[in-house]
């Protein structure tokens, strides 16, 4: 797992209220702009950008909140690039240092110190990737070369800022591995795809020929959920409301960086949507077509019960398309009964709420657990980006009165939190690298392909040359703004998946 999995539990802790802690203490409301931050029963709600800048650099007698300091460091880059924010934490801090050095003071700039040095290890540790450039490094430099000028004596500080340093360079070379690896799978390794005739040759196994079990099944797509859903980070998902404000064009828009992580994600879901339609559509008879339909709805049904919803939802999506959507008579002959069940859940009325139901009742059990089984909570990852995207769009970023909307950052950023809480569990279930590697580079059907097995299904037999897809080529693209979400509805002789595109007008 990422070493972000302790950091969040330790900055958020069991929630992200924004409540001040006791013992944290309060930044006055002196001079300076920290007078501009408004509270509301002990919470930050609103605030100048440069009054919460300033609240969060510690003095001697204060240090923020650290749900503060993880909020604020995610939102604030929807405002500010992290570089130029840290441009302006060094200079706060060079000023308090400055009149530390010329006061009555002098003995607690050691103390100053070690909490600057506090600050920029939590900043590390859950940002590593602000610190990418060489902006944002040279500007660390420069503040923690301060810094050490005032333990020069013991070396206590030079020895935090160097285990600090070493863990970052050790984040940043990881992320920087796995993004290569993602540009490598992107490059297709040839230009056309696999060609299968409408009878596969004997040899060529199906799903139910490498796993007969729904629950293994369920519990490997489980494994690939949580593998890749764990490479995703807070900034990744903050990026989906920076997409969102590009016609803005803050200045901190131009360096923004395309979303890996999100991509491969997206993709995944797609990936096994389509891998559920071939497997269904390659079947020739339609007794195995039935069975081949039966096995995916109890392998749903299996992933409802251990928290599995985005693949769940993939799956349906899957029965849910057009070419499966048409075989009728295979379908009258489906037991359809779980089918209606999961059906219901994933309902999309009144904004998906049977889902929503169930996705609390997971969280409830999942907070209350004590094995790592009882613990997942995997989300529609979708209907996820969906809230985080009517959440800034109903809410304005500023008020009136020129304030940064801090109450709306809280509520994002608690939804951040609450998902990366959940990707941080470790799934407790063997791992089966041979049903992995089956779900993982199976060739799929283009919808084309899917299209003409369908109708083939109801045909005589014939011969059919089709192009495949491999998912292993690598990810669809994210497209910034654009939102996919599935709407499944039932026919009262056949499914059809319908798809709603919230676009950003």
């Amino acid at each position: 797992m990422p070493q972000t999995s302790v950091v969040f539990s330790s900055i958020l802790g069991p929630s992200c209220s924004g409540q001040v802690q006791p013992g944290m203490g309060e930044r006055g409301s002196g001079a300076g702009g920290s007078g501009d931050l408004v509270f509301q029963e002990g919470r930050l709600i609103s605030g100048s950008l440069e009054a919460l800048m300033e609240h969060l650099v510690p003095t001697v007698d204060y240090y923020p909140d650290r749900t503060y300091i993880f909020t604020f460091l995610l939102s604030s880059r929807v405002f500010i690039p992290p570089h130029d924010l840290l441009a302006r934490v060094g200079q706060i801090c060079l000023e308090q240092r400055q009149q530390l050095e010329t006061g009555s003071e002098k003995a607690k700039l050691k103390s100053f110190s070690a909490k600057i040095v506090q600050l920029l290890k939590e900043w590390t540790e859950a940002f590593p990737y602000d610190f990418q450039d060489e902006k944002a490094m040279a500007e660390l430099k420069a503040i923690t070369h301060r810094v050490t000028q005032c333990d020069e004596e013991n070396g206590t500080v030079k020895k935090a800022i160097a285990q600090m340093t070493q863990s970052l360079l050790l984040s940043l070379a990881a992320r920087s591995q796995l993004q290569e690896l993602r540009e490598k799978l992107r490059s297709p390794a040839m230009d056309k795809g696999s060609v299968l005739k409408a009878k596969p040759p004997a040899t060529q196994k199906d799903i139910l020929g490498v796993c007969c079990d729904p629950l293994v099944l369920a519990q490997q797509l489980t494994h690939i959920e949580l593998e890749r859903v764990s490479s995703i980070h807070p900034e990744d998902l903050m990026q989906i409301v920076s997409h969102m404000d590009s016609r803005d064009k803050h200045r901190c828009r131009g360096d923004l960086t395309k979303t890996y992580s999100l991509e491969a994600y997206d993709n995944w879901f797609n990936c096994l949507s389509m891998l559920v339609a071939t497997e269904v559509c390659r079947v020739v008879k339609k007794k195995h077509r039935t069975r081949m339909l039966e096995f995916f709805i109890d392998v749903a049904r299996e992933c409802f019960n251990i928290g599995n919803f985005n693949s769940m939802m993939a799956i349906i999506s899957g029965m849910n398309l057009s070419p499966v959507a048409r075989l009728k008579k295979t379908w009258s002959k489906v037991k359809t009964a779980k089918f209606d069940v999961l059906e219901h859940h994933m309902d999309p009325s009144s904004n998906f709420c049977n889902y929503r139901t169930a996705l609390q009742g997971a969280t409830q059990r999942s907070q209350m657990a004590n094995s790592s089984r009882e613990k997942i909570v995997i989300p529609v990852f979708n209907l996820f980006v969906k809230d985080i995207y009517f959440l800034h769009k109903i809410h304005t970023n500023h008020l009136p009165n020129g304030h940064v909307n801090f109450k709306k950052f809280w509520e994002i950023s608690r939804q951040i939190h609450e998902f990366m809480t959940w990707t941080q569990v470790e799934c407790p279930f063997e791992k089966d690298k041979k049903i992995q590697n089956y779900l993982l580079t199976a060739p799929i059907y283009s919808e084309e392909g899917e299209a003409q097995f369908s109708t083939a299904a109801h045909s005589p037999p014939h011969t059919i040359h089709v192009t495949l897809t491999s998912p292993h080529l690598g990810p669809l693209p994210w497209k910034a703004g654009l939102i996919t979400i599935p709407m499944l509805h039932r026919g009262s002789s056949a499914h059809r998946a319908e798809y709603m595109r919230v676009g950003c007008q």
